[in-house]
């Protein structure tokens, strides 16, 4: 991943009361605890499930 883009996300927000699908997108981007923060691989897919819940997630820091 030296050579890749990759994205720093935090999560931000709880998924309680939340809809089950978003809550399932959050454990798909390896979240589910506040403050919580992954280092992803920037690809469309990951890119369309933190578009999916803004209001959960927000982007620390990006890399190239």
């Amino acid at each position: 991943m030296a050579d890749k883009k990759t994205l720093k996300v935090e999560q931000v927000h709880s998924a309680a009361r939340r809809p089950a699908v978003q809550t399932a997108t959050l454990k798909g981007l390896g979240l589910g605890k506040l403050h919580r923060v992954r280092e992803l691989e920037d690809t469309p897919a990951v890119r369309g499930m933190i578009a999916s819940i803004p209001h959960l997630v927000k982007i620390v820091e990006e890399s190239k």
